[in-house]
């Protein structure tokens, strides 16, 4: 178990707190590329801040803080234009970098908005999201990982807002066991109270690994009847730090992005593709689409793998109390993942 102290500081993730510090030497999606060609201005949240995305006519894209400085009016609702966002209060303009560019009420002569500045973030887009980083300069490159980049994939994504603290869906990664239980025997209970025929395998762990890497930590399982030259123990599924988990298999891998809104909400992006045949023509929208969580009676989704992971982040409550889990020797990956974050915090 942790105590409450070590608790507090893996999961409060706001501005100055030990964990948030790591979080922001992260890029993060925060928002796809559909939405923003929707509407060109996007209320988002990241590590505790509220922030407005736009695209201007342009092309230009912006991250900058929610609240304008002048009066406290919700850049959301700006004016996007070349060279930055306009209040819709009074027509203050904020650039890329959050420079206040023009004032219209102010004298011609005014050097007022020279003083005035907003917080503002680097933005990029890649494989249909939109990444923010919301750390010190200089920004590091937004990692090109095999599937965000490969051309033969199509792709499209998940969407799952979730009421827990990130470090629920994170820790999950770090927990290959749970695969035997809560996806084979509690799915085949699930699926005999539906009337329907049991569809899981159910083999036991006989091994379990783990192993730090310069980018997160792989995590492997040898299951009863298997070699040690099946992938899921020669290759593993590697968690991308800080929270990311890369699994699937080559022809349809995944990625998934738990990403910290706020110490109480976690937005899931499941990045899922599929390989294209040799006559087949690569998609270049992305479709995006929401994986409830609960049906709408509020009972949580249970019928599916993503559904049973997301039931049990869930059931723990919005921040899981650590202070009176007991731990076995199954759980050395969560362990292990603890143990790199607070490293990673010194």
């Amino acid at each position: 178990m942790l105590t409450r102290e070590a608790n507090e500081r893996l999961t409060r993730i706001g501005p100055g707190t030990p964990m948030g510090n790591v979080m922001r030497r992260y890029w993060f999606p925060i928002a796809t590329t559909a939405e923003l060609n929707k509407e060109p201005v996007l209320g988002v949240k990241l590590l505790g801040e509220n922030l407005a995305l736009y695209r201007s006519p342009a092309g230009e894209l912006g991250l900058v803080a929610e609240r304008c400085p002048h009066r406290g009016a919700s850049m959301v609702y700006g004016i996007p234009e070349d060279g930055g966002l306009r209040c819709p209060y009074h027509g203050w303009k904020f650039s890329e970098e959050g420079a206040c560019l023009e004032q219209p009420a102010e004298p011609a002569e005014s050097t007022f908005k020279h003083r005035v500045r907003i917080p503002a973030y680097p933005v990029q887009e890649l494989a249909g999201m939109i990444w923010a980083y919301l750390g010190p300069a200089p920004a590091p490159l937004l990692p090109r990982w095999d599937i965000l980049v490969r051309p033969d994939l199509n792709r499209e994504i998940g969407i799952t807002q979730l009421p827990i603290n990130w470090l629920q869906a994170a820790e999950n990664s770090m927990d290959p066991v749970h695969l035997e239980y809560l996806h084979g025997m509690y799915m085949n209970y699930v699926l005999k109270k539906q009337g329907k025929q049991p569809q899981a395998s159910v083999r036991h762990h006989e091994k379990i690994g783990f192993e730090v890497f310069e980018y997160g930590i792989y995590k492997r399982r040898l299951l009863t009847g298997q070699t040690e030259d099946v992938d899921d123990w020669r290759v593993g599924h590697p968690l991308l730090f800080p929270a990311a988990l890369s699994l699937g298999t080559p022809d349809r891998p995944r990625l998934e992005f738990r990403i910290p809104r706020d110490d109480e909400h976690t937005m899931v992006y499941s990045l899922f593709t599929r390989a294209v045949g040799p006559d087949e023509t690569v998609r270049q929208e992305v479709p995006v689409y929401e994986v409830p969580y609960a049906h709408e009676d509020g009972r949580l989704v249970v019928e599916t793998v993503l559904g049973q992971d997301m039931m049990t982040w869930v059931t723990q409550g919005s921040i899981s109390d650590r202070t009176t889990e007991r731990l076995g020797s199954s759980d050395k990956g969560i362990i292990l993942y603890r143990s790199v974050m607070m490293e990673q915090i010194a």
